[in-house]
């Protein structure tokens, strides 16, 4: 194998890839990035895969000798992440070592590199789904939705279905929904582009529900938001167990998530009480301000809803720290209340929030509220109370 590439082509490319490498793997073939050389296309294709989550990528390259082989991901990309800008050729002695290792020379123009490979016949290859379904949606749109939900995901992978988000197409609308039981966020966004071929048009009318792993779509978020291609599209194909997102250059694999997904519509309430609203900016900076004080073992914000004043009052107390309350103007509609958020959820459920209007919908103080941006877009959070004790 020989070829010359681009520093930056391949430091990036290697960067993402490595995401799919598994910390502890139980294979170690796994803890190698599949690199190869494609002559014909003129591109360098680079994979992982820990048996779950797969992520390929390509870029052009000069090829001169085409070839494969597995190189270790961490020492690999470390060492080129660190190269100066520039063209780098790498290059195979074609022989094996009395190990089955190959050696591989990276040369640039500060010096000259040599790392032992492996060879990739071993390494297992990224699922393919010839039978499914596939739905071309545009980035922006799948970016809305997951900006809006993955925050919602649950860690307990003992509830496996509720590390996901549970996606569900109909016609031209998206929703995302992720719970772990504790609050819920859903977001609804359109699955039309600017330019929508009929094609495309009429894959979507099909009723069409998956539920992903978080870690699979934080990759799809990072991916997409690292994209600068206006209008860009997002391919995904799905079948019984697996998953594959395909954007430009770049091809991720998973598989899906098994079990009922919780029915989360049933669990916000038809009517409310009590409105507010108010500025959302405003609001994420008190709570992070007074959250400071806020008791570590129950960490605990209570609201103070003045209808009167037309304000809330946010307070925190810790018998070992001290206290802080702040106030804040709103537009309130009901009866006065107090109520009581874990600190954690409310600030993330704000941040994931994207308007500059906040709008607080609630009952009592031990009912579900929900939240959701004055605008355009399409969110409900939902926030379960903690109980205050007297």
């Amino acid at each position: 194998m020989k070829l010359v590439c681009s520093q930056s082509d391949l430091s990036t490319n290697l960067s993402l890839v490595s995401r799919a490498i598994p910390s502890r793997p139980n294979q170690p073939i796994l803890s190698n990035v599949h690199f190869i050389a494609d002559r014909p296309n003129q591109h360098v294709r680079l994979s992982a895969f820990d048996l779950s989550l797969g992520i390929e990528t390509r870029f052009s390259a000069t090829i001169e000798e085409e070839g494969d082989l597995a190189l270790p991901a961490k020492l690999l990309n470390d060492m080129i992440s660190r190269l100066p800008a520039g063209e780098l050729t790498l290059e195979t002695d074609g022989d094996e070592t009395e190990a089955g290792a190959l050696n591989v020379t990276i040369t640039c123009e500060c010096g000259r590199y040599q790392v032992r490979g492996l060879d990739s016949e071993e390494y297992p290859a990224l699922p393919v789904i010839e039978q499914g379904e596939t739905l071309t949606l545009p980035s922006n749109a799948v970016l809305e939705g997951l900006r809006g939900c993955l925050f919602a995901t649950s860690l307990d992978e003992t509830k496996q279905v509720l590390t996901g988000v549970h996606l569900t197409v109909n016609g031209d609308n998206l929703e995302f929904a992720a719970t772990d039981g504790h609050r819920l966020s859903i977001v609804n966004t359109s699955s039309e582009g600017e330019e929508e071929s009929e094609e495309t048009a009429a894959n979507l009318d099909v009723p069409f529900e998956v539920t992903v792993p978080g870690r699979t779509l934080r990759e799809i978020e990072r991916t997409i938001s690292g994209q600068k291609e206006e209008g860009a599209t997002l391919n995904l194909t799905v079948e019984e167990g697996q998953v594959v997102f395909e954007l430009s250059a770049c091809r991720i694999t998973s598989r899906t998530l098994e079990g009922q997904y919780p029915a989360y519509q049933q669990l916000i309430p038809q009517s409310f009480e009590r409105q507010i609203s108010l500025d959302r900016r405003q609001l994420l900076d008190s709570v992070e301000r007074i959250a400071i004080l806020a008791d570590r073992d129950n960490n605990i914000v209570t609201f103070a809803i003045d209808a009167e004043n037309q304000q809330v009052i946010l307070s925190v107390e810790s018998a070992d720290v001290g206290s802080a309350t702040e106030s804040i103007s709103a537009q309130v509609t009901g009866e006065e209340l107090k109520i009581a958020f874990n600190v954690k959820y409310f600030v993330e459920a704000l941040k994931a929030i994207p308007s500059q209007e906040l709008e607080i919908k609630l009952n009592s103080a031990d009912k579900p509220v929900i939240l959701s941006p004055l605008g355009e877009m399409k969110m409900t959070c939902l926030l379960m109370p903690v109980q205050i004790r007297n």
